[in-house]
């Protein structure tokens, strides 16, 4: 992944497998914006190709939407995107223009309060917010008790280090759990209660 801070419109980060292989997908510089580097996202792509094909995913804190677009590049049925700056949601509609990827939903909101709805039901869940914003737990509990998440769905979370541990639903088992020097990544299997 490139960053120029000063170029807004000349980083990106590149789709890793799939239809889409080695696609720069164009990010802006924005503070905010962390995208989960490609050897993380080789390795959550590794740990989900046994159910990646025709999944159903929610990206929740878009950003970049590498986790999602990858998803759909590897197969899966289709992804939605939220996202809540403007500026970015901006930009992932040009990439999802670029690649022609009609199964690719954007939704301009508020993680927080869309999810605070009754959802629909997703077999994959990719969980990246900004770090240091106590989002996590938040939207943990909003997927588990609203209605998001299907009986043996595959839920993402990527967190700062230095985080506290986030109070995990019962039914959520952890299947797989990585880290670098900044930050812990963890795969769960959610079962029905």
């Amino acid at each position: 992944m490139l960053r120029n801070k000063n170029n807004l419109y000349n980083n990106y980060v590149r789709i890793i497998g799939g239809q889409w292989s080695k696609r720069k997908l164009n990010i802006l510089y924005i503070d905010e914006l962390r995208p989960t580097i490609n050897v993380m996202r080789e390795t959550l792509f590794n740990w989900l190709t046994p159910v990646i094909n025709n999944a159903v995913c929610l990206d929740c804190f878009a950003g970049s939407g590498a986790l999602g677009i990858e998803a759909v590049s590897r197969y899966a049925k289709s992804a939605t995107l939220i996202e809540s700056n403007y500026k970015i949601v901006r930009q992932l509609k040009l990439n999802i223009l670029q690649l022609q990827a009609h199964n690719i939903t954007i939704i301009h909101n508020n993680v927080l309060i869309y999810l605070a709805n009754i959802g629909f039901q997703y077999n994959i869940v990719f969980l990246d917010p900004p770090f240091y914003k106590n989002l996590l737990q938040k939207t943990i509990l909003l997927l588990e008790n609203n209605g998001w998440l299907s009986h043996k769905s595959w839920i993402y979370l990527e967190m700062e280090q230095d985080s506290r541990l986030y109070k995990i639903p019962n039914n959520w088992i952890l299947y797989r759990k990585k880290y670098t020097k900044k930050i812990n990544y963890l795969l769960f299997i959610r079962y029905k209660n």
